[in-house]
Formats: C-alpha cells, structure tokens, sequence
C-alpha cells in the first residue's frame, strides 16, 4: 500500500512540475516540489534535474528530517525549508516553490504583496511577507520562511522567489499562480500611483470563509 502511495505522489509531483513550467513559474532546474504522503514520508524533486526530463525514479523519497529514503539523485537544495514549513504547519501537505516573475521583483525590493484583491486574502490573510535573505538551502532560510510566512499559505524569499502552500498539492499550485498574479497587480498599481487596501475586517472576513468553507469546496469536502 505504501509502495502504492510513493509512485501515486512521485506521479503527482511530476505532474506539477511541468505544470508550474508550463505556467512560466519556473525556468530549466530552479525552484522545487515537495507532497507529504504520511507523518514520516515526503516526496521531493532532486536538485539540478530539468522539470521536462524528470521519471518517476528521479522524485526523491525523503523522511521528516530530510534524510533519503528512496531514489539515487539528490534531493532539493531546499530540502531543509519544506521539512520546516512541514513542521510548522502540520496542516500543509504540499509545497511549491517558484521563481515566477512578478514575485521575483518584487521578492529582490524586499518588500511585502500588499493585500489588494480578494483572492489574495483568501490565501493570505493580509501581507505576503518577505523573509530575510539568507543563502538558498541554509538552515537560515528555512527558519526565515517559516517565521515570515505565519499563518499565510505563502511567503516571499528576498532576493530569490516564493513559496506557496496547501492541504493538497492541487491548492499549492493555485497558491503559486496567485501569489504571482497579486505581485503582478502590486507592481502595475505602484506604476499608476497605488491601489487602495482591503480593510483588515473584510479581509478577516474573507480568509476565514477560505480556511472554513472556500477551500473545503475546492477540494470537493463542501457543496
């Protein structure tokens, strides 16, 4: 049964890496994969593979300390950051991190997304913060994106790019597309003279009814 699960989440994870090139959110080998498939078993792209060149047996299987369980490749440079977020946040169950554009630029001004459409709450809660630059794969920014990210199911990586997060690897893919159309929509507002901010209220309002509701009904939980 578990065999079972390893190939179904290696399957799933390739899946999204060529969805997030496709999508423009990666180039060539950058940025990485992770799926939790039970307390003590992750599924981690390796580190320096092309997306559009990976098989099954490339997807490394890795424990909750970030120690190779599976495969014969290397598993992602930022290893290190999933396990932490994983810890952090038990209630994440796939991370996607990008080296989108939009987020990029505004990820190397080391400044936040500011909260200016809906959807973004939804996944936000406010902000979409910027962790501190620290070198990639240290467990410097691990701590950094963990403290960044809060509640929030993304975070910023100064100077690098940004991470998103969800319940299922499906929601981690829509985290990612969001989280670069509200840094797309940040920077054609700042150009223009700025947008006007969601009140904190509403935007209470409008994350809770994602976590209760929303999200539930995206993953098929809630009619």
């Amino acid at each position: 049964m578990v065999d079972m699960r390893i190939e179904d989440a290696r399957k799933m994870v390739i899946q999204a890496s060529l969805t997030i090139l496709q999508k423009g959110l990666i180039v060539g080998s950058w940025g990485n994969i992770s799926l939790k498939i039970e307390k003590d078993c992750f599924a981690i792209t390796p580190s320096g593979r092309n997306y559009d060149k990976m098989k099954l047996d490339d997807i490394v299987i890795i424990n909750a300390d970030g120690k190779k369980m599976m495969g014969e490749r290397t598993p992602s440079s930022e290893t290190k950051m999933h396990m932490a977020i994983y810890a952090a946040n038990p209630r994440f169950k796939a991370i996607v991190h990008t080296h989108s554009t939009y987020a990029t630029a505004v990820a190397a001004m080391r400044k936040p997304i500011p909260p200016l459409v809906e959807d973004m709450a939804h996944i936000s809660g406010g902000m979409i913060n910027v962790a501190p630059y620290a070198i990639s794969g240290s467990e410097e920014l691990a701590a950094n994106a963990v403290a960044a990210m809060g509640d929030s199911n993304a975070v910023l990586l100064a100077n690098h790019g940004a991470v998103s997060c969800g319940k299922t690897l499906e929601e981690a893919l829509t985290v990612a597309e969001l989280v670069e159309k509200s840094a797309q929509i940040y920077c054609i507002t700042a150009s223009m003279g700025g947008g006007f901010l969601l009140d904190e209220k509403n935007i209470k309002t409008i994350r809770n009814f994602y976590k209760d509701h929303y999200s539930k009904r995206q993953a098929g939980k809630e009619l």
